[in-house]
């Protein structure tokens, strides 16, 4: 949807809204808000409403501490879920001058979308999401209880989740997102559901969206959403899979195929490739995150083929607009802004620097010979090693900017030396990432 403010004010009058929620994403890739009445709608758009930044982690401190948040009305979305008429904005988020808050990583993702319209160019994006269901108590609290125990595919009774996911796409569909497939995934209690691509910003803002859809209509039915990496450990992680297809006027570059005259889509891949493992900390954000790479289809080495699932880039059998490469990485937890951003950008360099990508790997690397994959590089397998490859990157330093960089990466050493020092990992995922994420 896209709108004018006067659109936007003239749909709240006509519809008689109630309530007006301004949205953002904080770094570390939490969903804030704010609440304002429809009368306050109009100075929102034209100076902003202040919040206290110093309060949002990685932000500011007491010194600087006010910023402003500016509703985007192409971003109106009615939340169908609230008994009341609601509705809900992505903000911008600027200085008390006005000026751009350069910590805004939705701002960041625009920098990028920029540079990559200014070389020619249109990314598209679709993703993959996967979830658990789990069963709440009697006071409503999530057990590690999943809902119920079926596996790839599977349909009722083994799949108790298929109302669930139905109830899920339908209003998704009403808030203008376009669900494609829904399905059981490999974990019990385990559901993916996929949304057509989007532009890259209107993608991140559709996965914010997506994630409180869920969590919201599954607390409706007693339930308990998690899109923790890997919330139980003996079975399948949930991800992120990222699909990107690069357009030049109007044409899908990924539809040259892979080593058929295609050395722009070629490039773009190698520069993702090139630079995961030091973007791995913004694609993989929590000590959680690294329980889940190198398990059950999740990738453990920097290397891409044609339809294989053990791969970092997959190039899946498709046809037409829907050619793409993807990136199977990523987990949930996951700032999409920064993720984008970083993913883009990465892309970007390699078609400047004319990358050559390497050979595809057509081997299962589950059970490839240790003597093979010795010769491929590792993607990070902790969150220590992730931070240091990001702290010494000019390239994350360059998209994310200096200091959002220090700021985040001085919380992940806190959340990773607070990982070492608990005794019980388990007890430690469950306090401070499975009722959160």
């Amino acid at each position: 949807m896209t709108n004018t403010a006067n659109e936007v004010l003239q749909f709240v009058k006509e519809n008689d809204v109630k309530f007006i929620r301004l949205a953002f994403c904080d770094p570390f890739g939490a969903h804030k808000n704010i609440s304002i009445l429809p009368d306050e709608l109009p100075s929102a758009f034209e100076n902003g409403i202040p919040f206290d930044a110093s309060a949002i982690k990685g932000f500011r401190d007491v010194t600087k501490s006010d910023l402003l948040l500016f509703p985007d009305p192409s971003t109106l979305s009615v939340l169908l879920w609230r008994p009341d008429r609601v509705v809900r904005f992505y903000c911008d988020i600027k200085n008390p001058d006005k000026s751009v808050f350069t910590g805004d990583s939705r701002y960041i993702l625009k920098r990028v979308l920029n540079r990559c319209e200014d070389m020619g160019y249109v990314c598209k994006i679709g993703v993959e999401c996967e979830f658990y269901l789990f069963k709440t108590d009697e006071n409503g609290e999530p057990t590690t209880n999943t809902l119920d125990y079926g596996g790839y595919l599977d349909i009722a009774p083994l799949d108790k989740g298929e109302n669930i996911r139905r109830e899920i796409c339908l209003c998704l569909e009403e808030m203008g997102l376009k669900p494609e497939t829904s399905h059981h995934e490999q974990g019990p209690g385990q559901n993916e559901i996929n949304f057509k691509y989007s532009d890259a910003l209107r993608s991140a803002d559709n996965l914010m969206t997506f994630k409180s859809v869920v969590k919201a209509i599954a607390a409706r039915n007693g339930l308990f959403a998690s899109f923790m990496p890997k919330p139980l450990m003996d079975k399948s992680g949930s991800g992120l899979h990222v699909n990107l297809s690069l357009s030049k006027n109007g044409f899908n570059i990924f539809k040259n195929k892979i080593g058929e005259n295609s050395k722009i889509a070629e490039s773009f891949i190698a520069g993702i490739l090139q630079k995961t493992p030091e973007i791995t900390l913004f694609l993989n954000p929590i000590t959680n995150s690294y329980e889940r790479l190198g398990k059950c289809e999740a990738p453990k080495y920097v290397s891409w083929s044609h339809q294989n699932r053990s791969q970092l880039v997959r190039i899946p059998a498709a046809f037409d607009e829907k050619v793409r490469m993807e990136l199977r990485s990523p987990d949930p937890t996951v700032n999409p802004y920064l993720a984008f951003a970083l993913i883009i950008a990465a892309g970007l360099d390699g078609i400047e620097k004319e990358l050559t990508l390497p050979p595809a790997v057509d081997l299962d690397l589950y059970k490839a010979d240790e003597s093979f994959v010795k010769g491929l590089v590792a993607i990070p397998d902790n969150l220590d090693t992730a931070i240091k490859l990001a702290e010494s990157s000019e390239f994350v330093k360059r998209v994310i900017g200096e200091d959002l960089l220090s700021e985040y990466i001085a919380y992940k050493k806190q959340e990773a030396a607070m990982y070492c020092e608990a005794e019980d990992k388990a007890h430690f995922y469950k306090e401070n990432y499975f009722r959160y994420m």
